[in-house]
């Protein structure tokens, strides 16, 4: 399952009109992202269709990151 961000709007804020939505902020070299990543994507996969999972990674998308004032990841 993809849970990486393609488009913040429809992927985020646009679907959590119809369920919750769980934003993950991460980065690749962030040792505590590499051990609670697999956890929620184990979550959401188990509860697919009640919320969903978004991953945003802060150095792909620093943009989002900055315009929602993440500071510290994971997030």
């Amino acid at each position: 399952m993809n849970y990486e961000v393609a488009d913040f709007n429809t992927d985020v804020i646009e679907k959590s009109h119809d369920i919750p939505v769980l934003v993950d902020f991460w980065a690749e070299w962030c040792g505590p992202c590499k051990v609670l990543g697999p956890v929620i994507e184990g979550l959401a996969g188990k509860n697919e269709g009640r919320w969903a999972l978004i991953k945003v990674n802060t150095e792909v998308h620093q943009e989002i990151a900055r315009e929602y004032g993440i500071e510290g990841i994971p997030n």
